[in-house]
């Protein structure tokens, strides 16, 4: 284990710290109206705090998580931090950058306050008199935290599950100390079903005769099977029916024959192992606790919904949801990041293939590293600035970009649809200093938009756009994406619903050399604008202008403007000066409207140069 803790990219020896905090006169008061004389935290850092003491990550752990985020706590310690993939030097949460820092919660038994502590007022473990606690009771600690350690501003807080709520509760309860904030696997509450596994994981521990109402910690026997019950119950919901089939299948334990009441499948030995385990180092009471405030946790109704819920957050928002999820499914990250967009925030959410279910955010980090490290301030991967992208852009794709840069007006509101790598966001924000925002259903071309400090939101543009508000940019962009979507129709009624113009470029079918391979050759063309073979081509719905202008008519979409990229061939230039557009456009500009007087005549085409 010495070689582990000695590695490049391992925080190596850390140790866990304790701090009484400061408490306002009359002690912490809680939300469901308890008071605490005394609060004890315990928390561990890693990383050097930078000379601004602006650099500081604040990791929010899950229900039965502690403040031993990474590194080991001696050499011959035989299991590193719970995080331990994501945080370190290099890693997702670069401690070469940032000063990190992760406290158990409060109501928690590994250090800090919980039932399981020393009541001042009686010199006994509270038990049953521990009051009440809340997930903003929660932050709240973690802010008298950061206020002891003499932090005024946190760069990002980070939390997974719980620790996402935590996340979003930082957001709105201490707007002005935070930059960004990262929920993962996580949402803006439990779903019915969470509430029913948590509801009888509780009634597991508190059926346990040795729980004793509460008061079992003067006693030999503590309620050890209702709490190995309770995880047994839990763990279910963090592993996907995939990942279990694969794991165990309905394999049998050989070496125990069957017999009544007696254990033989391997899935049960596996929750076994599980419950047992979380017995040796975690609370009943705790347990109790902690689940309560994560059922009691659902910021739309306590705030009216969640859109007035971030109405005073300032920060942006990272929002990660893991596709086989079922303790929050992708569904909740969709709803919870689609309310930050409608709010006016920045924000970016992606979901990642995660075959392990919700346990997969710390078994799992790949993307989920790339993601958060893309997404922090000031750490980026293999960024360029926006001119030098400009600069290698093919001709082709560099003559649309000019279009569109010459249209758009500065200041604007601009969605682009299909964003790709975010080049084009980058030269809109550089030169017209507009406020984009990124969509695509690629996972890494969200992530490398994130890097270059876009707003991108992962969805399928068939699908996507009913949940954005009528009338919210100035601006959608569907740069040579129409023929790649399944409803291509769909998606132009979903750009003038959502803003006031739209900018439509994609190849054209209809060039003279496509026309004369088709005839001459019988088989399907290729060009600089098609490069694909059939095959393999991304292109679903080619379509040529004088089709595309046929259907805005059918839309009664106004074109306001066309123009026409004839490429490099000297007959394409001469077609398109004649305005023999669909013969000689390699490529089309075109520019849209839902306003206005239809022309369902065909619009005169303008050459790019």
């Amino acid at each position: 284990m010495a070689d582990e803790t000695t590695n490049p990219n391992s925080i190596g020896i850390v140790a866990t710290e304790v701090v009484d905090l400061t408490l306002p006169d009359g002690g912490l008061k809680l939300r469901n109206g308890g008071v605490l004389r005394e609060v004890r935290v315990a928390y561990e850092a890693y990383g050097k705090l930078s000379s601004g003491r602006d650099n500081v990550v604040y990791i929010c752990h899950a229900l039965t998580g502690d403040a031993h985020v990474a590194g080991y706590h001696s050499a011959d310690d035989g299991k590193a931090g719970w995080w331990d993939e994501m945080v370190g030097p290099g890693k997702g949460i670069d401690t070469d950058y940032y000063h990190v820092i992760c406290a158990n919660v409060l109501g928690g038994c590994m250090g800090t306050t919980g039932p399981s502590s020393i009541n001042p007022d009686t010199g006994k473990p509270y038990g049953s008199s521990f009051p009440d606690v809340t997930v903003a009771d929660i932050v709240h600690v973690q802010k008298l935290l950061i206020d002891e350690l003499n932090v005024n501003r946190l760069a990002a807080v980070v939390g997974g599950s719980l620790g996402g709520m935590q996340a979003l509760a930082w957001s709105i309860l201490y707007p002005d100390l935070v930059d960004c904030c990262i929920c993962v696997a996580s949402g803006a509450t439990l779903s019915t079903q969470a509430l029913a596994f948590d509801a009888v994981a509780r009634d597991a521990i508190v059926s346990d005769p040795a729980w004793a109402g509460g008061d079992y910690y003067e006693s030999d026997n503590g309620p050890d099977w209702g709490l190995a019950h309770a995880r047994k119950i839990a763990h279910i919901t963090y592993l996907s029916p995939e990942s279990m089939q694969q794991k165990f299948g309905r394999e049998k334990r050989e070496q125990e024959p069957r017999s009544k009441n007696r254990h033989y499948f391997q899935v049960e030995s596996y929750l076994d192992y599980q419950g047992k385990k979380l017995v040796k180092r975690f609370d009943a009471n705790s347990y109790l606790q902690i689940t309560q405030a994560v059922g009691a946790f659902d910021l739309a109704e306590e705030f009216g919904s969640l859109e007035k819920a971030f109405e005073p957050a300032k920060c942006k928002f990272l929002i990660i949801g893991l596709s086989t999820d079922w303790l929050f499914p992708e569904e909740q990250s969709i709803e919870l990041a689609e309310a930050l967009h409608r709010a006016g925030k920045d924000v970016s959410r992606c979901t990642l293939e995660a075959p392990h279910g919700h346990d997969a955010f710390l078994i799992e980090i790949e993307h989920l590293a790339e993601a958060v490290r893309a997404f922090l301030p000031w750490v980026t991967i293999n960024s360029k600035p926006a001119k030098q992208e400009r600069l290698e852009l093919d001709e082709s794709k560099a003559k649309s970009f000019n279009l569109i840069l010459e249209t758009v007006a500065k200041g604007s509101r601009v969605i682009d649809l299909g964003c790709g790598n975010g080049t084009l966001l980058s030269l809109l924000k550089e030169e017209k200093g507009v406020r984009g925002f990124g969509v695509d259903i690629d996972v890494d071309r969200v992530i490398t938009s994130m890097d270059k400090g876009h707003n991108v939101l992962q969805m399928d543009l068939d699908e996507g756009l009913s949940r954005i508000p009528d009338g919210m940019y100035d601006y959608a962009i569907l740069g040579s994406t129409l023929q790649v979507v399944r409803k291509p129709r769909t998606v132009l009624r979903e750009m003038m619903r959502v803003a006031r113009e739209g900018i439509i470029t994609f190849p054209n079918f209809g060039t003279w050399s496509n026309r004369v391979t088709l005839a001459l050759r019988g088989c399907m063309p290729k060009s600089d604008t098609l490069p694909h073979e059939w095959y393999d081509t991304p292109n679903i719905h080619l379509t040529t202008l004088k089709d595309f202008i046929e259907l805005c008519c059918l839309e009664d979409i106004r074109i306001v403007d066309v123009a026409c990229l004839p490429g490099d061939k000297f007959l394409n230039r001469l077609l398109v000066s004649m305005n023999l557009c669909n013969l000689g456009a390699e490529k089309v500009f075109v520019r849209v409207t839902g306003k206005g007087t239809i022309d369902r005549s065909a619009p005169s085409c303008r050459v790019s140069r």
